[in-house]
Order: structure tokens, then C-alpha cells, then sequence
């Protein structure tokens, strides 16, 4: 089964970036499609962003035109650019492997396993 390791979150200031970065273990990372996911205090985990195994990707609409997610199956390794950062932002990111991705499939029910998660914080 695929392990997932989270990389890239901090403290940032609003419009400013981060790169998030999921590193996955095992041999068939360039079959799965990957999400992000994240999940602020007292708030249930909510979709960010997915790319299907063929590169198709989607994206939330709080955050269409701000971030890209794109994936290195040679590093088997899964990113997410995120620019124009905003205090609403600030939440745990996860990032979660999925046999299937489509735009009908991008709750986090159809996801697993996950990673750890890692902490973004955007002051305003």
C-alpha cells in the first residue's frame, strides 16, 4: 500500500506562496490519482485540488486561478503551488491517494490512504 509524506507548509503572509510537496512510496504511484485536501479547526476536511493518472485535474472553487497541483511520476512525488495566499487558507493540508479520479469522485470518503498532513498558516 502506498505511503504518503507531506512537505512544504509554514508561516506566510497574505499574498504570498507556498509549494507543498507529497511524496509517495511504492511502484505504482503513476497509476493513482492524488488529491489535497485540507482541514481548518472545527471544520470538517474539505477538497482542494486532484489529478487523475492522465494528468486531468480539479480543482475547488475557493481556490481555481490561485492554486496548481501537478505531479512528478518520475519522483513519485505530488505538488501543490499555492499563490495569492489568504488567511482563509490557513488549515492542515493532506494529500491522499485514489484509485479513481473524477470530477463526481473528489469527496474525501473516496480517498485513502493519507498522508500526515502538514500545517499552512497565512497571517493577514
Amino acid at each position: 500500500q502506498v505511503q504518503l509524506v507531506e512537505s512544504g507548509g509554514g508561516l506566510v503572509q497574505a499574498g504570498g506562496s507556498l509549494r507543498l510537496s507529497c511524496a509517495a512510496s511504492g511502484r505504482t504511484f503513476s497509476t493513482y490519482g492524488m488529491g489535497w485536501f485540507r482541514q481548518a479547526p472545527g471544520k470538517e476536511r474539505d477538497f482542494v485540488a486532484a489529478i487523475n493518472s492522465s494528468g486531468g485535474r480539479y480543482y475547488a472553487d475557493s481556490v481555481k486561478g490561485r492554486f496548481t497541483i501537478s505531479r512528478d511520476n518520475a519522483k513519485n512525488t505530488v505538488y501543490l503551488q499555492m499563490n495569492s495566499l489568504e488567511p482563509d487558507d490557513t488549515a492542515v493540508y493532506y494529500c491522499a491517494a485514489a484509485a479513481l479520479v473524477r470530477s463526481y469522485s473528489l469527496h474525501p470518503a473516496n480517498f485513502g490512504p493519507w498522508g500526515q498532513g502538514t500545517q499552512v498558516t497565512v497571517s493577514s
